[in-house]
């Protein structure tokens, strides 16, 4: 049993490292091949719990990527789960920041590394768009989640209303729906 869980340890950091070492970009960017690798590949979670990760991900405090992370591997394997994948997706980002901070001031004035740099940014994007496309195609195709996707969309994206107050307006809004239907359900 001590084998098996120090191996899913492992498997964990290794899984989270590799996912933090190849994706540019930031937890969007990530979230594609985290649910390659949790998902399709180690079989640790199903597609809509990651998509109830994801959605739960976003709106706790920090980057999605770090609390997507820390909740696959609490799922997992408890605390020492949590720590191990967390640590994983953090370290290459850490290791190649420390890297890059002592080589970007020699090289950052040469054309070549600026348009490396907008190459990355248009994949980032890509791979930001990909995720959305996956979330919208599993969204359920009613009135009620258009509609909050669109006013959420439109306060945050548009209106620059602040998140956080978006999330909490979309949580009441839900909450409000559910009493509704609750008690339309009961007569």
């Amino acid at each position: 049993m001590k084998q098996h869980h120090s191996n899913l340890l492992w498997q964990l950091f290794s899984t989270f490292f590799t996912i933090g070492l190849f994706t540019f970009g930031g937890g969007y960017a990530m979230l594609p091949l985290i649910m390659r690798e949790v998902v399709h590949h180690h079989h640790w979670m199903k597609e809509d719990e990651i998509l109830e990760m994801t959605a739960i991900a976003e709106s706790t405090p920090g980057p999605i990527a770090i609390n997507s992370a820390t909740f696959v591997g609490q799922r997992m394997a408890g605390f020492a789960g949590a720590l191990a994948a967390t640590t994983g997706v953090v370290l290459p980002s850490f290791l190649i920041i420390l890297l890059l901070s002592r080589v970007l001031d020699t090289f950052s004035h040469l054309p070549v590394v600026a348009y490396a740099f907008l190459g990355v940014r248009a994949g980032v994007l890509a791979l930001i768009f990909h995720t959305l496309w996956n979330m919208a195609k599993k969204l359920e195709r009613s009135t009620f989640p258009i509609l909050i996707a669109s006013l959420a969309f439109l306060g945050a994206g548009i209106l620059g209303l602040n998140a956080i107050l978006v999330l909490l307006c979309c949580a009441i809004f839900g909450y409000v729906v559910f009493l509704t239907k609750s008690k339309e359900a009961e007569a």
